[in-house]
């Protein structure tokens, strides 16, 4: 009997996540955990959802035991997917509550499920883990609107780093990666390309991208990610980028 894999998707209700769910719940022998603030149409008996808004903080504590669940597991898998694009615009005229609801979705969450994720699952020795904090080509970038998104992503970047380095000093064998997935036909580029050109001097290259289908599915991403948490061992790298394999 094949030992059970668990995978914990963040944005699990569309785009991304909401591919890799679909793809995961196909092997009878995987049981994914997804959380999202919204509820997918998926009922399998392989797949939870668990409710949560991850701009709100303070939730997220209350419901960790939830999202990583003890258990007998060959292979624990966190992908912190979730993330938001926030306000399309310079600095000096955004909103203080937006460039905060950036941060929260885009790095404190993930900061605090990692490191729940490292706690509760060091120890599982017997058990391939691996976190995989979806990143942006924006986050060694300098693109004009996007500030405090680049920024929140070059702090994954630095983030998945150190805590690659760190798995390393105390030898738990745990992996990190943080994965740049392209430009992906997401509701994030909508938002891109609904802005406004004063606000973002790309916004003709953006529009062109989807004019000429030059966008990545969801589901081609999450085929990608897939074939990077089989082939771990030919990725020896912490930042990646699914256009480079």
């Amino acid at each position: 009997m094949r030992s059970e894999q668990l995978y914990i998707i963040t944005g699990s209700s569309k785009g991304i996540g909401l591919g890799l769910v679909k793809h995961l719940i196909q092997n009878p022998c995987i049981r994914v955990i997804g959380i999202s603030r919204t509820k997918t149409a998926i009922e399998h008996p392989n797949f939870t959802e668990i409710a949560c808004d991850l701009s709100d903080l303070n939730s997220i504590p209350a419901i960790l035991d939830r999202i990583f669940p003890a258990g007998t597991f060959s292979r624990i898998v966190l992908v912190n997917n979730a993330g938001t694009l926030g306000e399309i615009g310079y600095v000096g005229a955004l909103s203080s509550k937006n460039i905060a609801e950036i941060f929260s979705i885009n790095t404190i969450a993930p900061a605090i499920l990692m490191n729940a994720f490292v706690s509760k699952y060091a120890s599982y020795r017997h058990a391939e883990r691996v976190i995989i904090n979806i990143s942006s080509g924006a986050a060694t970038k300098a693109i004009d609107g996007w500030a405090m998104y680049s920024a929140s992503k070059a702090a994954i970047n630095s983030m998945s780093q150190t805590a690659q380095k760190e798995a390393e000093l105390k030898e738990t064998g745990v992996r990190v990666f943080a994965l740049a997935p392209g430009v992906v036909d997401t509701d994030m580029q909508k938002t891109i390309r609904q802005s406004e050109e004063e606000s973002f001097s790309q916004l003709k290259r953006f529009r062109k991208l989807k004019e000429d289908n030059a966008l990545s599915t969801s589901t081609e991403v999450a085929e990608k990610i897939l074939y990077l948490l089989d082939n771990m061992a030919d990725f020896p790298e912490v930042i990646q980028d699914v256009r480079n394999f």
